[in-house]
């Protein structure tokens, strides 16, 4: 809140990535051009190509990386999100719904995508959802109740099913 306009500008370039329930792609730039929008706005151009496969390889989008947004399934759209938000290694991604659009098996590999992101990427996710096995996912649910945090809990060493059930519980 202190941060001048310049300053908050630079924050949210350098700092954050968004993942959006809609995938907030641009329909006239291929998959590819898309996740490199976010590094030319950085200007961070460098080894760009070798940063984008790289992270297609780990998020298995590599063979659409050249397709247009509705040349993709919802999965490869949503994981193109991901990697247009993960390309400038931000210290926060915050996704909104990120499996609200998605089939179950789609919510499924993006979710263990983002786990993977979360470990090897050493990237923090903010995740805002109401469903309750995207949260098991989570390694702390924070659950808020007309506007106000009413209850939290940590996964610590439960397996994901054990969480899974404990976030029911609440």
């Amino acid at each position: 809140t202190t941060l001048k306009s310049k300053q908050l500008s630079h924050f949210r370039r350098e700092e954050l990535g968004f993942i959006f329930q809609d995938f907030n792609l641009i329909d006239t730039l291929t998959a590819y051009e898309n996740i490199a929008l976010a590094l030319s706005i950085q200007r961070k151009e460098k080894d760009m190509k070798d940063r984008i496969r790289s992270l297609a390889r780990d998020l298995d989008i590599e063979d659409v990386l050249n397709n247009y947004p509705h040349e993709m399934s919802g999965g490869q759209k949503q994981r193109v999100a991901a990697a247009r938000a993960l390309i400038t290694s931000p210290s926060l991604i915050l996704a909104d719904e990120p499996t609200g659009a998605l089939d179950s098996t789609s919510s499924r590999f993006l979710l263990e995508k983002m786990l993977m992101l979360n470990k090897d990427y050493k990237a923090t996710i903010l995740m805002v959802t109401h469903d309750a096995f995207s949260a098991s996912y989570a390694n702390r649910v924070i659950f808020i109740k007309d506007g106000k945090i009413f209850h939290e809990i940590y996964k610590g060493e439960d397996d994901r099913k054990t969480f899974f059930n404990k976030i029911i519980d609440v």
